[in-house]
């Protein structure tokens, strides 16, 4: 088991900055993917950002080159940095691990960004 404990979300003015962090409870081996997702009205939570064991990054469309993502493996941490927050990018956002191998997915208890215009 893996706990996953977020920190670092909200309110910002729009055109302003946020950090979120996430920290597992123990260190990933193996093949895994840890990024955050966020809850769309309507829809299934859609991706943000994620990264691997190999620190390659995949964003979600509407980034748009605004967020960066990065990792500190010595500290099982991910860090997610939002420049230029919108409106738009209210939501809750939510930390994720897949660990590939064991086929085991984990979720964080989500921390609330509020972008206000």
């Amino acid at each position: 088991q893996v706990q996953l404990v977020e920190s670092g979300g909200g309110v910002v003015h729009a055109g302003g900055s946020l950090k979120l962090s996430c920290t597992a409870s123990r260190r990933i081996f193996g093949m895994f993917n840890m990024g955050w997702f966020r809850d769309v009205p309507g829809q299934q939570r859609e991706l943000v950002a994620m990264i691997d064991e190999q620190n390659a990054a995949t964003y979600g469309d509407f980034v748009k080159d605004r967020f960066t993502i990065s990792r500190d493996s010595a500290k099982n941490t991910i860090s997610l940095q939002m420049n230029n927050l919108k409106p738009e990018d209210t939501s809750v956002y939510y930390c994720s691990l897949v660990i590939i191998e064991a086929a085991e997915k984990y979720w964080g208890q989500g921390t609330q960004v509020t972008v206000s215009s």
